[in-house]
């Protein structure tokens, strides 16, 4: 049974002008989500700046996210790290906040072999209960998770999916073969959402969703529901607003738009910060052509 299907939103994490976080705002995102049809929410993922996070603040966002959606859809809590004894911690204390799963990015900077990372995963998995979703992203961590690997990690019974972001469409066919009825395949990439439903997965986990919450599961569920058109077409609309958001590096566009829309500040915490004059225009451009603001 998988975790969700169509949009799982990974959610930007509104912070006031000090950098701590602004729990109404987060709170108001979260069921703004829950009213616009997002199928599911992770907390505390890339998009949600968990980097830049303490501990404690962590494991706040994802309880109050929890708490507000108040078991209506899914919440997943980002909880990888490149320490494993770290993100045993930090996942145990999601699972304990009530995360409904779990979103486990691949160890970075100092990269894994291939059994180290199956030691990696199996160690954080035999902590916990609840399900996991795999993440990998190359460009952001240095490790890309083959098929081959995925097929080994697959073997742990609480790995339930992955959310794979690094671009290949050969690969994604590869891993779509090991996909079935307890391992699910989504998109990492907004621009890349229907050719990899289209060798099975079973939606996104989005930053677009961010500002598009409703066109982004309705696109979802139109493949889903065998609508190809509606699904192409949406899609396709979305594009240049997918290429303004990832003008510069992700959150820090999608952060703006969604203050571009009234949910939250655009406050950031240092390594990240404000975009340039000519990124903010141009989300106002692309949002305005889309129909959003």
């Amino acid at each position: 049974m998988a975790i969700f299907k169509g949009s799982g939103v990974a959610l930007v994490t509104p912070m006031h002008t000090d950098g701590s976080v602004d729990f109404d705002k987060l709170k108001e995102l979260a069921e703004w989500h829950v009213e616009q049809g997002t199928d599911a929410i992770i907390a505390c993922g890339t998009t949600g700046e968990a980097s830049t996070l303490e501990d404690d603040e962590h494991i706040a966002v994802i309880e109050a996210v929890v708490k507000q959606v108040n078991g209506r859809i899914p919440v997943i809590g980002g909880t990888g790290s490149n320490n494993t004894k770290h993100g045993i911690e930090l996942s145990k204390r999601a699972e304990g906040v009530g995360a409904d799963a779990l979103l486990i990015v691949t160890p970075y900077y100092n990269k894994a072999t291939k059994r180290s990372l199956v030691a990696h995963y199996e160690a954080i998995c035999n902590e916990i209960e609840i399900p996991v979703i795999l993440y990998s992203v190359g460009s952001r961590t240095g490790f890309n998770l083959t098929p081959d690997l995925v097929k080994e990690l697959k073997k742990i019974p609480n790995i339930q999916g992955i959310k794979e972001a690094s671009g290949d469409i050969a690969q994604v066919a590869e891993i779509a073969r090991l996909a079935d009825e307890n391992f699910a395949l989504y998109s990492g990439n907004d621009d890349q959402v229907l050719p990899l439903m289209s060798v099975g997965g079973l939606g996104v986990i989005s930053t677009i969703a961010n500002i598009a919450p409703k066109q982004t599961s309705e696109m979802a569920h139109h493949f889903l529901d065998g609508n190809f058109e509606a699904a192409k077409n949406e899609q396709l609309a979305q594009l240049p607003l997918i290429h303004a958001i990832f003008s510069e590096v992700n959150p820090v566009p999608v952060k703006t738009a969604v203050s571009l829309l009234g949910k939250c500040e655009q406050n950031y915490r240092l390594p990240l910060g404000v975009p340039e004059d000519k990124t903010v225009e141009l989300l106002k451009r692309e949002m305005t052509a889309y129909g959003i603001l």
